[in-house]
């Protein structure tokens, strides 16, 4: 892509390496992700206008794009089967489809060495990056649970992680030890109050594992980005019909999509928030993300997943907000900044959510409860 402004330039190419039909009228950048290059692509073919998303995979947080494509293509392909046995009449706007290469491949690597791949654009639904209406909380939920639920059964081998250790609480607190010791831009001091506040928070950080080494709760395949703008929600109806961005599917725990849902959908501040008295967990939506997830996922679930969903929230919240602190304190090295206390504003933003789920932990608790048989 040598010039963002016109990307018919490079996107030629991208439309002929994978053989779409006629020619293409026009691409322009979409969505707001933060990671990969995304355009959608408009061709006039003999059957009308035909719509698909190219994409160029960012090879800098992405060291083995390959790698990623296999488990993606892996994915799509079992729920595709899974909701064919079902009987799915909507097979092309329940999962996303990847268009080959015209060697067979999931993904075309272009001149310059950067890999690109290419999907059926899903029709007649939307993503949202806030929610405006409680249902959406549901809807979220249930399609996560429904992507969980269909992959319990996805054939060996294992998948390959994509980025490894990505929800391992304990090396992300580790991490945040080292730069607070190092303490390479001397910003520690100003950060005194929330380095207190994770240290006093430590024993936590080893609890799911610790479940998980006493084989109470599995290993699963998780989506571990479960925001809600990484679901489609359908423009009429409103229901959750498609999960997108599998880049970070991989082997986990279900508590890690459960976790990052609550973290995400139910403050309904930006994650930068700086009046931290804005900043609160709300119970009306945990209680419609927990009722969709269960719908669908519940029957899937040990006794020590449902006793740790609203753990979860709390644990993974922390979790960011250890990240977002550790690249403070190194001098902004990971998380792309607009100012100077950026990273502390996002530290201070999730750990004041922390605090609201710890005061309503045991309500989040008993409402999990009224949901069980």
């Amino acid at each position: 892509m040598r010039d963002a402004s016109s990307p018919h330039i490079a996107l030629d190419a991208v439309g002929a390496a994978f053989r779409l039909p006629g020619r293409l009228l026009r691409a322009v950048p979409y969505g707001n992700g933060h990671i990969n290059d995304t355009f959608l692509a408009e061709y006039e073919s003999p059957h009308g206008l035909r719509r698909f998303i190219h994409q160029r995979i960012n090879d800098r947080v992405f060291k083995n794009p390959p790698l990623i494509m296999d488990n993606i293509a892996r994915v799509t392909s079992h729920l595709r089967q899974k909701l064919q046995e079902i009987g799915s009449p909507d097979l092309d706007r329940r999962t996303l489809t990847l268009v080959p290469a015209s060697d067979g491949r999931s993904y075309w690597v272009d001149p310059e060495g950067k890999y690109w791949r290419t999907y059926l654009f899903i029709e007649g639904a939307s993503s949202h990056d806030i929610i405006t209406h409680p249902r959406q909380a549901f809807e979220v939920a249930a399609a996560f649970g429904t992507f969980q639920a269909m992959l319990r059964d996805l054939p060996s081998p294992r998948l390959q992680e994509t980025i490894p250790f990505f929800h391992h609480t304990p090396t992300r607190f580790a991490a945040l030890e080292r730069a607070i010791q190092q303490d390479p831009c001397n910003r520690a001091a100003t950060a005194r109050a929330e380095i207190a506040f994770c240290l006093e928070r430590k024993a936590m950080t080893e609890t799911l594992l610790t479940l998980h080494h006493q084989g109470l709760i599995p290993e699963r395949i998780t989506h571990n980005d479960t925001k809600i703008n990484n679901v489609l929600l359908d423009d009429q109806t409103g229901e959750g019909v498609c999960v997108i961005d599998l880049d970070t599917v991989m082997p986990g725990l279900s508590l890690y999509d459960f976790g990052d849902m609550v973290r995400t959908c139910t403050s309904t501040t930006a994650e930068d928030e700086r009046d931290l008295s804005r900043v609160k967990m709300r119970m009306e939506l945990f209680r419609e993300l927990t009722s969709g997830y269960l719908q669908t996922a519940g029957n899937s679930l040990t006794p020590a997943e449902l006793d740790h969903l609203a753990f979860s929230g709390k644990l993974i919240t922390f979790e960011i907000g250890v990240r977002f602190l550790t690249d403070y304190l190194l001098g902004d090295l990971y998380f792309k900044t607009a100012r100077p206390t950026h990273n502390l504003d996002r530290c201070r933003t999730q750990f004041a959510l922390v605090a609201s789920i710890e005061q309503q932990e045991e309500a989040m608790h008993a409402f999990v409860r009224s949901l069980l048989p």
